[in-house]
């Protein structure tokens, strides 16, 4: 007891850490997504012609796979598998509670809880209650929400985390875990869970979407890390070579948030309303995981570190993969992109919400033992 006395005393007393700071791209990133959407809009509007010819390129006859979107997430998406340091997996096994909370909430309880929530929300009260849509159009929003959920985070949360002082290595491992996870786990929960809803999806095509949106950046990032760490050196590989991909990654993201909703603009002019409900299970749901994950890390004695990115992973979503899967299963103007449109609005602000809470609550957190049995 007076061991446990002292600690909290320590934690108590310590100098609070200076806040992280975003830099300017970041700290405004709410702005910008309503910049795009209002810039995709006007897009939509003014040049329906034009809008509609971008959604129809495709990579193959019947391929479904939309090239001006695959070409941009292949932007966002390749420059985070390089940051991925497969190598470092290992060391998170030494400590594996964090991991396991977070992979337990990420692949057992996030895709059902937000298929459980498109049905009550969706199917039962907005379908049923108030009759905005018919029963297949509210499959279809379902299914939306559902590939949203499926898939946890791998970019954001890196900001997440150093908004939170979260712990870098351990969250790049939980990351790396997750991607290799998403791989084999994502299709057929996506299958599984929309067949639920009455939704057929194309196993072809969803298996396509794995290798063209996970699979191939996954195993370029990872070669031409190794390829390149070997020739130059680690020190040249960080200070050097990925910096010149942030602004890469800034452009690819701003002009996949116009094109969405470009291809949206219809959607979201006359369907205000539903952007308002859908809305309303997906916030549920990304304070649900967090808290979920946040409450096990601190019942197990987890290092707030640790637990903060955890939480954060499991609250937001991989939102870049699941716009390009939604609208490669089901079309970029469909209600199932709709609903993974209103997953991008909701993010960012939510997000930072979640973020200030788990700094908020750092002591609260320590007075839970993190300090006396650190995991």
């Amino acid at each position: 007891m007076k061991e446990r006395a002292l600690v909290e005393s320590m934690i108590a007393t310590r100098p609070a850490a200076e806040p992280r700071r975003l830099d300017f791209f970041e700290r405004y990133l709410t702005v910008w997504v309503f910049v795009c959407m209002v810039v995709g809009v006007g897009v939509g509007k003014l040049f329906p012609g034009f809008t509609r010819a971008l959604g129809r390129l495709e990579f193959g006859t019947d391929s479904h796979v939309n090239i001006p979107i695959a070409v941009l997430i292949w932007l966002m998406i390749y420059p985070m598998m390089l940051k991925i340091d497969f190598g470092g997996i290992k060391d998170v096994f030494a400590r594996p509670k964090g991991l396991f909370v977070t992979l337990f909430v990420n692949w057992l309880i996030k895709p059902f809880s937000m298929a459980l929530l498109g049905f009550i929300f969706v199917k039962v009260l907005y379908s049923g209650w108030l009759g905005l849509f018919d029963t297949a159009t509210a499959n279809n929003y379902t299914a939306g929400l559902i590939i949203l959920a499926a898939a946890p985070c791998t970019a954001m949360v890196f900001v997440w985390s150093y908004l939170t002082d979260g712990d870098g290595p351990y969250t790049l491992a939980q990351v790396a875990i997750n991607d290799l996870i998403m791989v084999f786990a994502f299709a057929p929960i996506v299958m599984f869970l929309v067949g639920v809803t009455g939704v057929h999806i194309p196993g072809q095509i969803l298996f396509i979407s794995v290798l063209v949106f996970i699979v191939i950046p996954l195993a370029a990032g990872w070669l031409s890390r190794g390829a390149l760490i070997k020739a130059r050196g680690r020190a040249w590989f960080d200070a050097a070579f990925l910096p010149k991909f942030r602004p890469v990654t800034v452009v690819a993201l701003l002009l996949t948030l116009v094109l969405i909703f470009a291809f949206q603009a219809e959607n979201i002019i006359g369907n205000w309303i539903v952007v308002l409900l859908l809305a309303i299970p997906i916030l549920i749901q990304v304070y649900f995981n967090s808290t979920l994950t946040y409450l096990l890390m601190r019942l197990l004695r987890v290092r707030h570190n640790v637990a903060t990115p955890g939480a954060l992973i499991g609250a937001s979503n991989f939102f870049e993969l699941a716009v390009a899967v939604a609208i490669t299963l089901f079309g970029p103007t469909s209600p199932a992109a709709l609903a993974v449109v209103v997953g991008v609005l909701v993010e960012v602000p939510v997000m930072l919400s979640v973020c200030k809470a788990c700094v908020r609550t750092r002591s609260w957190y320590s007075r839970g033992g993190e300090a006396v049995l650190p995991a």
